[in-house]
């Protein structure tokens, strides 16, 4: 049910269930979900706008001066915990207000939430259908993860090669539950690795839905003796894991303007224009659909993962492939973003490429039919193809130079993003890998 703007029906419904808790979620600046945990008394309080919490201790919100912040929850988005049986659970995904009632800048979700109210101006709604890939990895007699794989199966493999089908369905079960539309599930190309896809939703929901796919996964593969990770490259020699887009634009009646009966590909002009956007600002974007150190161990030739800037309606090897469904199932697949992203940024920053390349009519470069993974260094350089960022330090130089996306931000939010990667690059580059030492101890 949609309890939006009638508290009492909510509050009715939490006493028919014979709730106990509600955790009040909300996510930070790097992706990570943050929760207040709330007894069922003080429900009726954090309806009414009232819980407060300090934003200072919250990664990249404010300083300690300004920390009081509000939350404030979206009853959309009221579900029941399925895995609690003593002491039933639920949340309500918020949003983060300041003190004096407006919005708070530094909140990823309120940054989204903008970046739609400009699309629905201009007269779209983005639609997303994200493809999340996960590791489940063995733990040790601690419960702390190990770089064990839970099988050694590969793409769609059955029980029992795959061991991991059964907890997967458990967390297919437990998103049902929680008001997931699930359209496949599978096991992906590296031993332990899995994926499971839900509908395309709004872009504001499809975000939440992100943040609550992984925070599922992760309790279900726990429950399991198991440690779900959403790292991009875990394991070196293996594929790492993507979460590719599929992005489409509705009209405000919710009919797809990119498709066209008319053209080759039965792609519209608008379609074309917002793939020109995508390729444009890839390079700035990727510091935000690829935001850590390790997201480009996986964007690296020869495991399946885009490095070239290119698109293609026939092959995979590109950044963006059109799918062939057509009609109302006409898309735009991003192949780069992997699930170490912030969804809500990682989508403001898409539509907001997308949406530049429409007002800007961008035309995109013609197709690569051809493969990329197999083509020489020299070929792809006479093709004039670019290549994606090959570190988060370029990333970030990148997007300082893109004023569109930086806006789409915000001062506050652009601001936090690069001090929050500059200073994993810096930690990074003073690290010793085995791999140095391994390659250079004994020869130097």
């Amino acid at each position: 049910m949609n309890y939006q703007n009638n508290k009492e029906e909510l509050i009715t419904k939490v006493e028919e269930l014979d709730i106990e808790f509600i955790h009040l979620q909300f996510t930070d600046i790097v992706g990570i979900m943050k929760d207040v945990t709330i007894t069922v008394e003080q429900l009726e309080k954090a309806l009414d706008n009232r819980i407060m919490f300090d934003g200072s201790s919250i990664d990249g919100f404010v300083r300690i001066e300004e920390s009081d912040m509000y939350l404030i929850p979206d009853l959309t988005t009221f579900a029941v915990f399925p895995w609690t049986n003593f002491q039933k659970e639920a949340r309500l995904i918020c949003d983060v207000y300041k003190m004096d009632g407006t919005p708070f800048e530094g909140c990823p979700r309120n940054t989204l939430r903008k970046m739609v109210r400009e699309a629905e101006e201009m007269g779209y709604k983005l639609k997303v259908g994200p493809e999340c890939e996960f590791f489940l990895f063995n733990t040790d007699e601690r419960g702390n993860p190990s770089l064990e794989t839970h099988d050694d199966a590969g793409y769609f493999d059955l029980a029992p090669v795959d061991l991991g089908g059964d907890a997967r369905n458990q967390m297919i079960v437990a998103l049902k539950e929680m008001g997931f539309r699930i359209e496949a599930s599978h096991h992906e190309g590296a031993p332990g690795q899995h994926e499971i896809d839900f509908e395309y939703d709004d872009a504001l929901k499809t975000a939440d839905n992100i943040m609550t796919f992984k925070m599922v996964v992760r309790i279900i593969a726990q429950r399991n003796g198991l440690h779900a990770t959403f790292m991009p490259k875990p394991k070196i020699g293996v594929n790492g894991s993507g979460m590719h887009l599929n992005l489409s634009l509705s009209d405000l009646d919710d009919r797809n303007v990119f498709n066209d009966r008319e053209d080759e590909l039965k792609l519209s002009e608008t379609a074309y224009h917002f793939l020109g956007g995508l390729m444009e600002h890839a390079k700035s974007f990727t510091a935000l659909t690829n935001p850590t150190v390790n997201s480009y161990k996986r964007l690296v030739p020869g495991y399946e993962a885009p490095v070239a800037i290119a698109w293609s309606a026939s092959n995979r090897s590109p950044l963006i492939r059109i799918p062939a469904e057509r009609g109302e199932a006409t898309r735009i697949e991003l192949r780069s973003p992997d699930p170490s992203a912030n969804p809500y940024l990682a989508l403001t920053a898409t539509l907001k490429a997308g949406l530049d390349g429409i007002v800007n009519k961008i035309v995109p470069p013609e197709q690569v039919t051809g493969n990329i993974y197999e083509m020489e260094a020299v070929e792809i350089e006479e093709r004039g193809i670019d290549r994606l960022p090959m570190n988060l330090y370029q990333a970030i130089q990148e997007l300082s130079k893109d004023e569109a996306i930086k806006s789409a931000l915000g001062e506050h939010v652009y601001t936090r993003v690069v001090s929050a990667a500059k200073y994993e690059w810096k930690e990074y580059s003073k690290y010793v890998s085995q791999w140095e030492l391994d390659r250079y101890l004994r020869k130097y």
